[in-house]
């Protein structure tokens, strides 16, 4: 048998010959040129990349702009994304990422809107009065102020107590006779913000610390003069404000008096909220005054400690009133002196249309004047006289008084000692006047 003039080769393994070929095709062995990104989206990626720097989100198409939006970062700095972007996708991350709850409903439904209002109510929450530099604050306004309407202020911190140095005994008086300097300010002053929130409506505040715990003081709740003027200088400048809710702050009849007289013809405040607080006589006769110089259409003065002097004051002021829909004076010591001044009232208001005079000592003298008021006023749709001690012959007399009136639909009279007999037959009346109203419709 001849050789082959060939020198003989050797044979290689099939599956190490396809491994050599793999490695030296690509190391993923599902690469493929089908699956190149287009330019466009490494353009529209290196846009993501770089955002923070450089920015660009107009003059792309729709399509692209969706892209890039969804994949920015919450995180961004406010001075880039503020002004830029109003994607309300977007906020919503932002929002979803800093916040457990997130009830979207409360703030008009807007994403963008609910983060700049809280995040600035978080601000001022934590600002420590010559700790925390006002820049931090006053910095955010060209930022926010399009889209903040309203402002829920939980907590307002006080100033650090700087901890007390012993004396030295020498006899030497110069360190109280200089007098060190204290804080430059009691709270947060709104005075520095109020009057750049261009689109502000809506504020409330509450001057408190909010779990204290065992550091309790009550210098953590006190709402100072220097607060007050502060505050209601700030509150005259904001011509936009028309909600303003100051409660549980111990609102005295001195502050209530100086806060009255700056919103005094303030031209857009529509609801005020001073309850929980310690308003007399002598501030109910300045919120009295604000009545007829203002155009409030809701006031809420509850839970104080307004007499029959206050409320006369009030009732003075509401016959020659005609702008306010509800009066809500719950929880005071009206008495029968200040039930009836507000019934003599309504003898003349013709705008009036809820009243809540709960758990303020009337008896039947009250129920007397509010029976007539019944029989000659036509606006008032509820009134609450509940927790009152009006008796058999106040249920009777109000009864009577019912029976004349075609506009009321809520009339509250628990607690009140009424006979069964009077409230089955107020109950009634109410059942009749609410059918009526559902036959003829409401009118407005």
């Amino acid at each position: 048998m001849s050789k082959s003039i060939y020198p003989p080769t050797a044979k290689l393994n099939s599956a190490e010959n396809c491994k050599k070929i793999r490695r030296i095709v690509a190391e993923d062995p599902e690469w493929s040129l089908a699956v190149v990104p287009l330019l466009s989206k490494l353009c529209l990626q290196n846009i993501v990349k770089h955002f923070e720097k450089k920015p660009v989100v107009e003059g792309l198409l729709p399509g692209h702009i969706d892209y890039v939006l969804e994949r920015l970062s919450p995180s961004l700095p406010l001075d880039v994304t503020a002004n830029l972007i109003s994607d309300e996708g977007y906020w919503k991350r932002c929002c979803m990422q800093r916040w457990d709850l997130c009830d979207v409903s409360q703030y008009g439904h807007s994403w963008k809107q609910m983060f700049f209002e809280r995040h600035i109510e978080n601000l001022i929450e934590l600002f420590i009065p010559d700790v925390t530099d006002p820049k931090t604050v006053l910095d955010m306004v060209p930022l926010c102020k399009n889209y903040v309407k309203r402002l829920d202020i939980s907590q307002l911190l006080p100033p650090i107590k700087e901890p007390q140095k012993a004396e030295e005994d020498d006899g030497s008086d110069s360190a109280s006779d200089g007098g060190s300097d204290g804080p430059s300010m009691d709270h947060f002053d709104f005075g520095i913000l109020l009057d750049k929130l261009t689109h502000l409506e809506e504020l409330h505040l509450v001057y408190r610390v909010k779990g204290c715990g065992m550091n309790f003081e009550w210098n953590l709740f006190e709402f100072t003069f220097r607060d007050c003027e502060s505050l209601a200088k700030a509150l005259k400048s904001c011509k936009t404000l028309k909600v303003l809710r100051l409660h549980q702050s111990k609102v005295e009849d001195e502050k209530c008096r100086l806060l009255m007289s700056y919103l005094l013809d303030h031209p857009s405040l529509r609801e005020l909220d001073l309850s929980h607080n310690l308003i007399g006589d002598r501030g109910a006769r300045a919120i009295g005054k604000l009545l007829n110089r203002s155009k409030l259409e809701t006031l809420n003065v509850y839970a104080n400690n307004i007499r029959g002097p206050g409320a006369q004051a009030i009732g003075h002021a509401l016959s020659k009133n005609s702008t306010l829909l509800s009066l809500n004076l719950r929880l005071n010591r009206l008495g029968d002196e200040g039930g009836k001044a507000i019934g003599q009232a309504l003898l003349k208001n013709c705008t009036l249309a809820h009243l809540h005079l709960g758990g303020n000592e009337m008896s039947e003298p009250t129920a007397a004047i509010m029976s007539q008021a019944l029989v000659q006023n036509n606006t008032l749709k509820s009134i609450n006289l509940s927790c009152n001690r009006l008796g058999t012959v106040g249920g009777k007399v109000l009864e009577e008084g019912m029976a004349h009136n075609t506009s009321i639909l809520k009339c509250d009279i628990r607690l009140t000692e009424v006979s069964q007999e009077s409230d089955y037959c107020i109950n009634q009346m109410l059942q009749n006047n609410q059918n009526r109203r559902q036959e003829t419709g409401p009118r407005e």
